[in-house]
């Protein structure tokens, strides 16, 4: 069985030059849904990439220590913010879809 993932940005703590609260990022199977998804942070990515993968392949999110239940989970980008860096730090909230 595969699952698409849903990624959607839910808080933002600093200043990110790329996201917006409520922002959203698809992927299906292999690939991101350009024409449903905002830019894609290759710091962010990478942060996710590996819990993305399992995911997509069955991986309950609780199971990977990121979520409550198998289909819903939470993870930050890399970037502290501030006072550290000048940047913004992003909460996203990953959520796993059945394919029909």
């Amino acid at each position: 069985m595969s699952y698409k993932i849903k990624i959607t940005v839910e808080d933002i703590k600093g200043n990110c030059p790329i996201y917006r609260i409520g922002d959203e990022i698809i992927f299906n199977k292999y690939y991101i849904d350009t024409s449903k998804s905002a830019p894609v942070c290759i710091h962010a990515f990478l942060s996710m990439a590996s819990i993305i993968y399992a995911a997509s392949h069955g991986v309950s999110l609780k199971d990977t220590g990121i979520g409550e239940n198998d289909d819903e989970g939470f993870l930050t980008c890399p970037d502290p913010g501030p006072p550290y860096t000048c940047g913004g730090s992003v909460l996203f909230k990953i959520r796993r879809i059945h394919n029909d």
